[in-house]
Protein backbone atom coordinates (compact mmCIF):
# COMPACT_ATOMS: atom_id res chain seq x y z
CA UNK A 1 0.00 0.00 0.00
CA UNK A 2 1.56 3.25 -0.87
CA UNK A 3 0.27 6.44 0.72
CA UNK A 4 1.45 10.12 0.16
CA UNK A 5 1.50 12.99 2.77
CA UNK A 6 1.85 16.46 1.79
CA UNK A 7 4.75 17.97 3.82
CA UNK A 8 3.19 21.57 5.24
CA UNK A 9 5.32 24.31 7.63
CA UNK A 10 6.33 23.08 10.56
CA UNK A 11 6.77 19.13 9.51
CA UNK A 12 10.58 19.90 8.64
CA UNK A 13 11.79 19.68 12.03
CA UNK A 14 10.29 16.47 12.74
CA UNK A 15 13.39 14.59 10.64
CA UNK A 16 16.01 15.99 13.02
CA UNK A 17 19.54 16.28 12.16
CA UNK A 18 20.41 14.25 9.00
CA UNK A 19 17.21 12.62 9.02
CA UNK A 20 17.67 11.17 12.32
CA UNK A 21 14.35 11.06 13.30
CA UNK A 22 13.16 9.85 10.04
CA UNK A 23 14.87 6.93 10.54
CA UNK A 24 13.67 6.26 13.92
CA UNK A 25 10.03 6.88 12.23
CA UNK A 26 10.33 3.95 9.41
CA UNK A 27 12.14 2.02 12.28
CA UNK A 28 9.36 1.84 14.94
CA UNK A 29 6.43 2.24 12.37
CA UNK A 30 7.37 -0.46 9.92
CA UNK A 31 7.40 1.44 6.97
CA UNK A 32 9.36 3.30 4.83
CA UNK A 33 9.30 6.84 3.36
CA UNK A 34 10.62 8.37 0.09
CA UNK A 35 11.06 12.59 0.42
CA UNK A 36 10.76 14.53 -2.51
CA UNK A 37 10.58 18.35 -2.66
CA UNK A 38 7.06 18.54 -1.51
CA UNK A 39 5.60 15.71 -0.36
CA UNK A 40 6.49 12.46 2.03
CA UNK A 41 5.65 9.25 0.27
CA UNK A 42 5.16 6.35 3.01
CA UNK A 43 4.77 2.56 1.80
CA UNK A 44 4.03 0.18 4.15
CA UNK A 45 1.41 -2.64 5.44
CA UNK A 46 -2.18 -0.55 5.28
CA UNK A 47 -2.53 -0.46 9.58
CA UNK A 48 1.31 0.73 9.66
CA UNK A 49 0.88 3.48 7.08
CA UNK A 50 -2.40 4.87 8.77
CA UNK A 51 -0.29 5.06 12.13
CA UNK A 52 2.34 6.87 10.45
CA UNK A 53 0.02 9.18 8.95
CA UNK A 54 -1.81 9.60 12.29
CA UNK A 55 1.34 10.72 13.59
CA UNK A 56 2.27 13.03 10.99
CA UNK A 57 -1.06 15.30 11.15
CA UNK A 58 -0.91 15.16 14.74
CA UNK A 59 2.59 16.86 14.73
CA UNK A 60 1.60 19.01 12.53
CA UNK A 61 -1.58 20.20 14.24
CA UNK A 62 -0.01 19.86 18.07
CA UNK A 63 2.83 22.21 16.16
CA UNK A 64 0.63 25.00 14.41
CA UNK A 65 -1.28 24.66 17.73
CA UNK A 66 2.28 26.01 19.73
CA UNK A 67 3.43 22.89 21.32
CA UNK A 68 7.40 22.60 20.74
CA UNK A 69 8.52 19.18 20.60
CA UNK A 70 12.06 18.75 21.06
CA UNK A 71 14.17 16.42 19.22
CA UNK A 72 15.03 14.18 22.13
CA UNK A 73 10.88 14.36 23.10
CA UNK A 74 10.06 13.77 19.52
CA UNK A 75 11.97 10.33 19.93
CA UNK A 76 10.61 9.52 23.22
CA UNK A 77 7.05 9.64 22.02
CA UNK A 78 7.67 7.45 18.57
CA UNK A 79 9.22 4.94 20.86
CA UNK A 80 5.68 4.77 23.09
CA UNK A 81 3.31 4.88 19.54
CA UNK A 82 5.75 2.71 18.08
CA UNK A 83 5.51 -0.11 20.95
CA UNK A 84 1.25 0.69 21.49
CA UNK A 85 -0.83 0.69 18.82
CA UNK A 86 -3.68 2.40 20.74
CA UNK A 87 -1.65 5.42 21.88
CA UNK A 88 -1.58 8.64 19.73
CA UNK A 89 1.21 11.62 20.02
CA UNK A 90 -1.76 14.22 20.04
CA UNK A 91 -3.33 12.32 23.28
CA UNK A 92 0.64 11.69 25.01
CA UNK A 93 1.50 15.39 24.22
CA UNK A 94 -1.64 16.51 25.69
CA UNK A 95 -2.26 13.75 29.03
CA UNK A 96 -1.66 15.60 32.21
CA UNK A 97 2.32 15.90 33.13
CA UNK A 98 3.97 14.77 36.28
CA UNK A 99 4.75 18.18 38.53
CA UNK A 100 6.73 18.35 41.83
CA UNK A 101 9.79 16.48 40.53
CA UNK A 102 12.03 19.15 41.80
CA UNK A 103 13.77 20.43 39.53
CA UNK A 104 12.59 18.19 36.40
CA UNK A 105 9.82 17.64 34.66
CA UNK A 106 10.44 13.66 33.87
CA UNK A 107 8.06 11.96 31.69
CA UNK A 108 8.35 8.69 30.16
CA UNK A 109 10.21 7.48 27.36
CA UNK A 110 9.21 4.07 26.50
CA UNK A 111 5.33 2.12 26.68
CA UNK A 112 6.70 0.37 29.83
CA UNK A 113 7.72 3.34 31.61
CA UNK A 114 4.52 5.11 31.42
CA UNK A 115 2.93 1.82 32.42
CA UNK A 116 6.07 2.01 35.32
CA UNK A 117 5.15 5.16 35.85
CA UNK A 118 1.23 4.61 36.03
CA UNK A 119 1.73 1.31 38.48
CA UNK A 120 4.09 3.80 41.07
CA UNK A 121 1.05 6.13 41.09
CA UNK A 122 -1.56 3.78 41.89
CA UNK A 123 -0.03 0.74 43.65
CA UNK A 124 1.34 0.62 46.89
CA UNK A 125 4.37 -1.85 45.83
CA UNK A 126 5.94 -2.14 42.50
CA UNK A 127 8.60 -4.54 41.30
CA UNK A 128 10.61 -3.45 38.36
CA UNK A 129 12.56 -5.96 36.49
CA UNK A 130 14.41 -5.37 33.83
CA UNK A 131 18.36 -4.50 32.28
CA UNK A 132 20.19 -1.30 33.22
CA UNK A 133 19.63 2.35 31.63
CA UNK A 134 15.80 1.85 31.41
CA UNK A 135 15.10 4.17 34.03
CA UNK A 136 13.77 1.58 36.76
CA UNK A 137 15.97 3.16 39.40
CA UNK A 138 15.70 7.25 38.30
CA UNK A 139 12.21 7.44 37.93
CA UNK A 140 11.33 5.61 41.44
CA UNK A 141 13.60 8.24 43.03
CA UNK A 142 11.98 10.74 40.71
CA UNK A 143 8.49 9.58 41.90
CA UNK A 144 9.58 9.75 45.39
CA UNK A 145 10.65 12.84 45.70
CA UNK A 146 7.10 14.02 43.86
CA UNK A 147 5.53 12.36 46.71
CA UNK A 148 7.65 13.88 49.23
CA UNK A 149 7.20 17.66 47.70
CA UNK A 150 3.90 16.99 47.46
CA UNK A 151 3.67 15.80 51.36
CA UNK A 152 2.19 12.61 50.26
CA UNK A 153 4.70 11.01 52.65
CA UNK A 154 6.87 12.46 55.47
CA UNK A 155 10.44 10.37 53.95
CA UNK A 156 12.52 8.97 51.37
CA UNK A 157 14.13 5.58 52.04
CA UNK A 158 16.17 4.56 49.70
CA UNK A 159 17.88 1.13 50.09
CA UNK A 160 20.49 -1.37 48.84
CA UNK A 161 22.17 -4.67 49.74
CA UNK A 162 25.53 -3.65 49.84
CA UNK A 163 27.42 -6.43 47.58
CA UNK A 164 30.46 -6.21 45.65
CA UNK A 165 29.93 -6.53 42.06
CA UNK A 166 33.42 -8.67 41.30
CA UNK A 167 35.53 -6.46 42.77
CA UNK A 168 36.80 -7.10 45.96
CA UNK A 169 36.76 -3.35 47.53
CA UNK A 170 38.43 -4.49 50.73
CA UNK A 171 38.27 -2.38 53.84
CA UNK A 172 37.31 1.24 53.36
CA UNK A 173 38.38 3.95 55.45
CA UNK A 174 36.27 6.19 57.15
CA UNK A 175 32.57 5.64 59.53
CA UNK A 176 29.88 3.41 58.73
CA UNK A 177 27.96 6.13 56.70
CA UNK A 178 31.13 6.65 54.63
CA UNK A 179 31.79 3.04 53.73
CA UNK A 180 28.62 2.13 52.21
CA UNK A 181 28.24 5.49 50.60
CA UNK A 182 30.07 4.31 47.33
CA UNK A 183 27.39 0.98 47.06
CA UNK A 184 24.83 4.57 47.14
CA UNK A 185 25.88 6.65 44.74
CA UNK A 186 23.97 5.51 41.55
CA UNK A 187 20.72 7.19 44.51
CA UNK A 188 23.01 10.05 45.06
CA UNK A 189 22.70 10.86 41.63
CA UNK A 190 19.57 10.86 41.06
CA UNK A 191 18.84 12.93 43.87
CA UNK A 192 21.21 15.28 42.82
CA UNK A 193 19.81 15.34 39.48
CA UNK A 194 16.69 16.28 40.49
CA UNK A 195 16.52 18.45 43.80
CA UNK A 196 18.02 22.10 44.33
CA UNK A 197 21.92 21.15 46.21
CA UNK A 198 20.75 23.13 49.63
CA UNK A 199 17.27 21.45 50.11
CA UNK A 200 18.89 17.59 49.55
CA UNK A 201 21.64 18.64 52.08
CA UNK A 202 18.99 19.72 54.43
CA UNK A 203 16.92 16.70 53.24
CA UNK A 204 19.91 14.19 54.10
CA UNK A 205 20.97 16.32 57.63
CA UNK A 206 17.06 16.12 58.70
CA UNK A 207 16.66 12.53 57.99
CA UNK A 208 13.68 13.30 55.40
CA UNK A 209 16.10 11.60 52.80
CA UNK A 210 17.82 8.54 54.09
CA UNK A 211 20.07 6.52 51.74
CA UNK A 212 21.08 3.45 53.92
CA UNK A 213 22.62 -0.50 53.17
CA UNK A 214 19.61 -2.80 53.52
CA UNK A 215 20.99 -4.65 56.82
CA UNK A 216 19.89 -1.24 58.24
CA UNK A 217 16.22 -2.08 57.80
CA UNK A 218 16.01 -5.02 60.06
CA UNK A 219 13.29 -4.59 62.76
CA UNK A 220 12.14 -1.08 61.72
CA UNK A 221 8.39 -0.62 60.77
CA UNK A 222 8.19 2.20 57.81
CA UNK A 223 5.16 4.28 57.86
CA UNK A 224 4.74 7.69 56.02
CA UNK A 225 7.45 6.68 53.62
CA UNK A 226 8.57 5.93 49.74
CA UNK A 227 10.44 3.16 50.02
CA UNK A 228 12.86 2.03 47.35
CA UNK A 229 15.46 -1.29 47.05
CA UNK A 230 17.60 -1.00 44.53
CA UNK A 231 19.45 -4.23 43.21
CA UNK A 232 17.28 -6.15 44.23
CA UNK A 233 18.45 -8.95 42.47
CA UNK A 234 21.43 -8.62 44.84
CA UNK A 235 19.43 -9.45 48.05
CA UNK A 236 18.98 -13.32 50.08
CA UNK A 237 15.94 -14.92 50.16
CA UNK A 238 15.91 -13.94 53.70
CA UNK A 239 16.77 -10.24 52.89
CA UNK A 240 13.65 -9.55 50.44
CA UNK A 241 11.05 -11.00 53.20
CA UNK A 242 12.43 -8.62 55.85
CA UNK A 243 12.34 -5.35 53.69
CA UNK A 244 8.72 -7.01 52.37
CA UNK A 245 7.47 -6.73 55.93
CA UNK A 246 8.28 -3.26 56.73
CA UNK A 247 5.93 -1.49 54.92
CA UNK A 248 3.87 0.20 57.34
CA UNK A 249 0.90 2.71 56.99
CA UNK A 250 0.44 5.42 53.93
CA UNK A 251 3.81 3.60 52.74
CA UNK A 252 4.63 3.01 49.29
CA UNK A 253 7.52 0.32 48.03
CA UNK A 254 9.33 0.04 45.15
CA UNK A 255 11.48 -2.99 44.31
CA UNK A 256 14.31 -2.65 41.04
CA UNK A 257 16.62 -5.18 39.60
CA UNK A 258 18.05 -7.20 37.13
CA UNK A 259 18.26 -11.09 37.15
CA UNK A 260 20.52 -11.05 34.99
CA UNK A 261 23.23 -9.40 36.87
CA UNK A 262 23.09 -11.20 40.25
CA UNK A 263 26.52 -11.14 42.28
CA UNK A 264 25.53 -13.25 44.95
CA UNK A 265 28.24 -15.91 45.86
CA UNK A 266 27.38 -19.06 44.28
CA UNK A 267 24.59 -21.50 45.54
CA UNK A 268 22.85 -18.42 46.76
CA UNK A 269 19.08 -17.88 45.10
CA UNK A 270 18.54 -14.24 44.72
CA UNK A 271 15.79 -13.04 46.63
CA UNK A 272 14.37 -11.17 44.22
CA UNK A 273 13.93 -14.13 41.72
CA UNK A 274 12.03 -15.91 44.77
CA UNK A 275 9.82 -13.13 45.26
CA UNK A 276 8.24 -13.32 41.81
CA UNK A 277 7.41 -16.40 42.24
CA UNK A 278 6.39 -16.04 46.31
CA UNK A 279 4.50 -12.63 45.77
CA UNK A 280 3.48 -12.49 42.22
CA UNK A 281 0.08 -13.15 42.29
CA UNK A 282 -1.11 -11.12 45.22
CA UNK A 283 -3.52 -8.64 43.90
CA UNK A 284 -2.56 -5.07 45.01
CA UNK A 285 1.31 -5.42 43.48
CA UNK A 286 2.16 -4.48 40.34
CA UNK A 287 5.23 -5.89 38.18
CA UNK A 288 6.71 -3.98 35.68
CA UNK A 289 8.83 -6.21 33.09
CA UNK A 290 11.66 -3.80 31.00
CA UNK A 291 13.42 -5.18 28.23
CA UNK A 292 16.49 -3.55 25.97
CA UNK A 293 14.01 -1.31 23.88
CA UNK A 294 13.45 0.52 27.17
CA UNK A 295 17.46 1.71 27.54
CA UNK A 296 17.17 5.28 27.58
CA UNK A 297 21.45 5.28 27.41
CA UNK A 298 23.27 5.53 24.00
CA UNK A 299 22.01 3.66 21.47
CA UNK A 300 24.61 1.04 21.44
CA UNK A 301 23.82 0.07 24.83
CA UNK A 302 20.55 -1.40 23.19
CA UNK A 303 22.29 -3.30 21.39
CA UNK A 304 24.98 -4.25 23.59
CA UNK A 305 22.23 -6.07 26.00
CA UNK A 306 20.49 -7.56 23.00
CA UNK A 307 24.19 -9.12 21.91
CA UNK A 308 25.10 -10.11 25.33
CA UNK A 309 21.42 -12.04 25.51
CA UNK A 310 21.99 -13.70 22.35
CA UNK A 311 25.20 -14.89 23.76
CA UNK A 312 23.89 -16.56 26.82
CA UNK A 313 21.35 -18.27 25.17
CA UNK A 314 23.63 -19.86 22.97
CA UNK A 315 25.65 -20.65 25.46
CA UNK A 316 23.02 -22.48 27.12
CA UNK A 317 22.06 -24.57 23.81
CA UNK A 318 25.60 -25.74 23.38
CA UNK A 319 26.05 -26.13 27.20
CA UNK A 320 22.60 -28.63 26.65
CA UNK A 321 23.86 -29.85 23.78
CA UNK A 322 27.23 -30.91 25.22
CA UNK A 323 25.68 -32.96 28.09
CA UNK A 324 22.51 -34.64 25.40
CA UNK A 325 25.99 -35.89 23.65
CA UNK A 326 27.91 -36.82 26.46
CA UNK A 327 25.34 -38.82 27.75
CA UNK A 328 24.61 -40.07 24.32
CA UNK A 329 28.15 -41.40 24.28
CA UNK A 330 28.11 -42.97 27.38
CA UNK A 331 25.22 -44.76 26.59
CA UNK A 332 27.21 -46.27 23.36
CA UNK A 333 30.07 -47.55 25.53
Amino acid sequence: MRRTVKITTGIEPLFGTLDENLKLFESVLKVTTHLDDDSLEIEGEPAAVERAERFLNDYVALTNEGHELGNGEVQSLLRIVGQDPTASLRALVEAPRPKLFGKKTVTPKSANQRTYMDAMEKQDMVFAIGPGGTGKTYLAVAAAVSWLLAKKVDRIILVRPAVEAGEKLGYLPGTIQEKVDPYMRPLYDALHDLLEAEKLVRYLEKGVIEVAPLAFMRGRTLNNSYVILDEAQNTTSEQMKMFLTRLGFNAKAVITGDITQIDLPAGRRSGLIEALEVVGKIPGIAFVRFNERDVVRHTLVQQIIKAYENYENGQGSRAASGKSGEGKRAGRR
